[in-house]
């Protein structure tokens, strides 16, 4: 099994640094590795790590507006002082110009704020899934290439894999929610919303791919144990 990313929250405001490290923590394949209030702190946490001193970072969760900096200045002074990391920017700023500079300086993906933990974990997923395809040392071919980087532009609020709507994403969601004990399996939510039993387990598998719910292993049936999709 591949190590979880590890992830430095980037936010100036304690309450909601807390809640993106949840969310953070709530992602499979993600944990979050600390919090930093400024840029100060994050360039010494990020330099802390690159000599060892703390656990590696993988990823900056990264907020535009600091009090002593902004994400974009941040992300100037890492890539000249060496630091190569990847960054989500993650903020309210909706300003073109300083998305056209976040996208300059190599930031990997922004998720304007306010967002529900369903479109964090979707960004968080896209993301998964390029840095699983660029991890090892040789990409093999132009296809490749190209594969890793549609990986982040394949989940969002609005871009689902083909097949799937977001009226019926909606509803799963809400069915899963409202579930007696918290889970569902595919035949029970297809018996619930008048899906056939394929299309119902390919909403559950896509909203497990994007943290949203877990799989489990349902046992007491005959025959092999059935899966099970548990809300988080």
């Amino acid at each position: 099994m591949s190590e979880a990313i590890r992830v430095l929250v980037v936010e100036d405001e304690p309450v909601t640094a807390e809640a993106h490290a949840a969310y953070v923590e709530r992602v499979a394949g993600f944990v979050p590795s600390g919090i930093a209030h400024t840029g100060h702190e994050a360039i010494r946490m990020l330099r802390d790590a690159r000599e060892g001193r703390i656990l590696p970072i993988d990823l900056i969760l990264l907020d535009v507006n600091l009090p002593d900096t902004t994400g974009i200045e941040l992300c100037r002074s890492l890539r000249a002082a060496g630091i190569e990391i990847d960054v989500i920017a993650v903020t309210a700023v909706r300003d073109a110009a300083v998305v056209r500079s976040a996208v300059s300086l190599g930031i990997v993906q922004y998720l304007i704020k306010p967002f529900g933990f369903a479109a964090f974990a979707e960004k968080l997923a896209a993301y998964r899934d390029y840095h699983a395809r660029v991890g090892s040392a040789v990409v093999t071919d132009q296809q490749e290439v190209d594969a890793s980087f549609a990986a982040l532009r394949t989940s969002s609020g609005t871009d689902l894999p083909k097949g799937l709507t977001r009226e019926t994403l909606d509803r799963v969601r809400g069915a899963v929610r409202n579930a007696p004990a918290g889970a569902l399996s595919a035949t029970e939510l297809a018996a619930a919303l008048d899906l056939s039993r394929v299309t119902a387990r390919r909403y559950l598998e896509h909203l497990a791919d994007t943290g949203v719910v877990e799989r489990a292993s349902r046992y007491g049936t005959p025959g092999r144990p059935e899966v099970e999709y548990r809300r988080r």
